[in-house]
């Protein structure tokens, strides 16, 4: 039987108490379908090297949302986890364009409690051009009008939001939060992309 590595880590926003369960809860493993040396997380992981594994094969979310990294520090291509079982890298990963194999920071999405998810989209970067307010769930930017193919810049007004490069929420993914930058994302710098003309072709609410 695979013996269990608890990290509990006091988060800033959330003090656990014996009697109650954490708000947000993870535990990665280092082999695929929950195999092998294994962690739990109940906040932010900044170097999964530091706390004693090579990589992350599977996970599972026991509560709250969360994101996990490519790099340390919480860099590179971003990853939705929310509560459910990820038995194979795959079910993580989802992107068509680019493939990674390592899982190397993860962080609790505090503000995706928020019942209320409101952000405004921008045609160009620093709020310019045309702007479209969203507060549902789009499978695809283009069916609702939104006829390019990129979003210039974006502001999270409440909540979190997960940005996909292609229709279907497929591809990479760029996480959108109201507590982050102000929820400010003046060009696609501020979420993450190293593209030019980073593409935004579905985007989704967070829920916990």
């Amino acid at each position: 039987m695979n013996r269990v590595t608890r990290a509990r880590m006091i988060s800033p926003v959330y003090l656990p108490s014996a009697d109650t369960d954490p708000l947000f809860k993870v535990t990665v493993f280092e082999q695929e379908h929950f195999q092998g040396k294994c962690l739990e997380f109940t906040s932010e992981c900044h170097n999964i090297h530091e706390c004693g594994l090579d990589n992350i094969r599977s996970i599972r979310v026991e509560s709250g949302a969360w994101v996990g990294f490519e790099h340390h520090d919480f860099q590179g291509q971003q990853f939705i986890l929310e509560r459910g079982e990820y038995p194979k890298w795959e079910a993580c990963s989802g992107s068509l364009s680019y493939h990674t194999e390592r899982f190397m920071s993860l962080r609790p999405i505090y503000c995706a409690a928020q019942q209320d998810s409101r952000m405004t989209i921008f045609e160009k970067e620093n709020f310019l051009g045309r702007s479209v307010e969203l507060s549902d769930d789009y499978p695809s930017l283009q069916a609702m009008g939104w006829l390019q193919p990129e979003v210039g810049s974006m502001h999270v007004q409440s909540g979190a939001f997960v940005c996909y490069e292609y229709p279907g929420y497929r591809g990479q993914q760029y996480i959108m939060e109201a507590e982050k930058h102000n929820g400010d994302y003046l060009h696609c710098k501020n979420w993450g992309s190293h593209c030019q003309t980073p593409k935004v072709q579905s985007i989704r609410r967070i829920r916990q």
